[in-house]
């Protein structure tokens, strides 16, 4: 395949289309890009992170309809995941010169394996010929020293942004000097907000966020024992062991 005439394509096509804007132009430009990380690859996982760190596009809600937007109208084939710690599969549609789309209907059982975007590695403008056989991960380059793979670096990474599973909040918690319902409570809060601060805030280091919980918890707990030791101190000063007989005089 040819990185300009594909680009060129997809442009002519944007070009005589009037229902794109701006964003999805953006978008569809980053998913060029994760597209040619791959070798072109027919299918490939998408990172929504660094898709929209790319795109420029701030909001989850405006990259997804944006994403659907493009599926619609057969820029790509867009199959999200159902696990959310998995990365949805992009399909990207070939067009020719003259607009016409030839790409196949995506078939999952005769489809090769999706390759693995990753945005960190140099990318090669220019023509590209595609090997027969599988679409390999690994990037030499011209002076013959290969990069050391970042996969466990990624995994890693990941791992931080957010747990695994409850289990693993759980057990955290306890080492912690927290216990099992206050570790719910917080994984709870943040798997809800899918694990981001706010709405363009993704949480970096869960375990740094789990170590404030716990702290700002033990200090509210500490809190509530100091007024329920007030508490008891008024009450047991309020009561008298003596029966008194306020009809004698004094």
């Amino acid at each position: 395949m040819n990185y300009i005439k594909l680009l060129t394509a997809a442009f002519e096509k944007f070009y005589h289309d009037q229902r794109p804007n701006a964003t999805h132009v953006s978008l569809y430009m980053a998913l060029f890009q994760a597209w040619n990380s791959c070798k072109f690859a027919k299918v490939f996982f998408a990172d929504r992170e660094e898709l929209m760190k790319i795109s420029k596009i701030g909001s989850k809600t405006t990259y997804h309809r944006c994403l659907t937007d493009l599926h619609s109208w057969k820029y790509l084939s867009y199959f999200p995941s159902k696990n959310p710690f998995n990365s949805s599969k992009i399909k990207m549609a070939i067009f020719s010169p003259t607009d016409e789309t030839v790409s196949e209907q995506y078939n999952p059982v005769i489809e090769p394996k999706a390759q693995h975007y990753n945005p960190k590695i140099e990318q090669v403008i220019g023509s590209h010929s595609p090997i027969n056989g599988p679409v390999l991960d690994s990037y030499n380059p011209k002076n013959g020293q290969a990069l050391v793979s970042n996969i466990n670096k990624s995994k890693q990474t990941k791992e931080n942004k957010q747990p695994k599973d409850r289990l693993t909040v759980i057990n955290f918690f306890k080492e912690n000097g927290s216990d099992a319902i206050d570790a719910k409570k917080f994984f709870a809060f943040y798997d809800a907000q899918e694990w981001y601060l706010n709405e363009n805030t993704p949480v970096q280091n869960w375990k740094a966020l789990a170590v404030s919980w716990i702290k700002r918890s033990n200090a509210f707990g500490n809190l509530q024992k100091e007024k329920q030791k007030i508490h008891s101190i008024k009450d047991e000063n309020l009561k008298t062991s003596k029966n008194k007989n306020y009809g004698e005089p004094l």
